[in-house]
């Protein structure tokens, strides 16, 4: 049962349900890999609501079994993919974010003080600060690519210019799923040709 007045549940979630959910959640990020074209060294920013993987509102009954399962499974692959993975907190921390200090230091991001708690950063975010090597909270980033699980609103995250990334896995649990990449912006009007290659 979820504690009175704090929007978390503490029930125990069973392994069968977290090994599916750890399994929907790979699907999504190897569909997102197959076609983001995302580069060694490159941030991948990722917004979790474990409230809404379990079919809650948003922020309304956070898990933190939940967290730490998406957690593991998108810091395997980004490891395995040579990427950094930036955690989003909830609205309760202005959307901050979790990534390795290497991360911030490579791109210049100015760390701020704070450490995230279920009902205060999220479940996701609580799990990255965890089970980073080094963890450091930055305001923002500017990502090459991202996936909002449970419309967590990762797009002030993302540089210009955004595009979306269908892919054929839609949800993870109850928690809707949207994917973006970025490209660079097309200059010079109709009459400038592009690289394709880069579109």
């Amino acid at each position: 049962m979820a504690e009175a007045n704090h929007g978390v549940n503490t029930e125990k979630i069973g392994e069968a349900v977290l090994e599916e959910i750890g399994n929907q959640t790979r699907q999504v990020i190897r569909e997102f890999l197959e076609t983001a074209r995302m580069k060694e060294g490159q941030i991948l920013v990722v917004g979790c609501s474990s409230s809404e993987i379990e079919s809650s509102r948003i922020g309304s009954f956070s898990n933190r079994e939940i967290g730490q399962r998406v957690y593991q499974v998108l810091a395997a692959e980004c490891r395995a993919n040579g990427l950094y993975l930036a955690a989003q907190c909830c609205e309760h921390l202005n959307r901050a974010l979790i990534l390795e200090e290497e991360a911030a230091e490579r791109y210049g991001y100015e760390p701020v003080n704070v450490v995230p708690q279920l009902k205060a950063g999220g479940s996701f975010a609580t799990a990255a600060y965890e089970g980073m090597e080094h963890p450091t909270a930055v305001e923002w980033v500017e990502a090459h690519g991202g996936i909002d699980i449970g419309d967590t609103l990762i797009g002030m995250h993302l540089r210009p210019v955004a595009v979306p990334v269908r892919i054929p896995t839609k949800q993870i649990g109850g928690a809707h799923v949207v994917c973006a990449r970025v490209r660079p912006k097309f200059i010079g009007g109709v009459r400038a040709g592009y690289d394709q290659s880069r579109m």
